[in-house]
């Protein structure tokens, strides 16, 4: 099965280039990545942490409602 989908990928013409172009990308994306998180401010990171431990923000489902309003 291999050697039937090597000889077809052989035929084609420019394809070795895809797979450099590929690594370039990916290479790319977490260079970029890494800069943003290095450079980024940590108090950043901390309030995006905190988010799903905030209830003040946010929207409300029936549940909550219902919950708030028996107290």
């Amino acid at each position: 099965m291999l050697k039937f989908i090597k000889h077809h990928m052989e035929t084609i013409a420019g394809i070795e280039v895809y797979p450099l172009i590929s690594f370039i990308i990916f290479f790319v994306f977490f260079i970029g990545l890494t800069i943003y998180i290095i450079k980024t401010d940590k108090r950043v990171f901390e309030k995006i942490a905190n988010i799903p431990l905030d209830s003040t923000e946010g929207p409300s489902t029936s549940t909550d409602s219902q919950h708030k309003k028996s107290l």
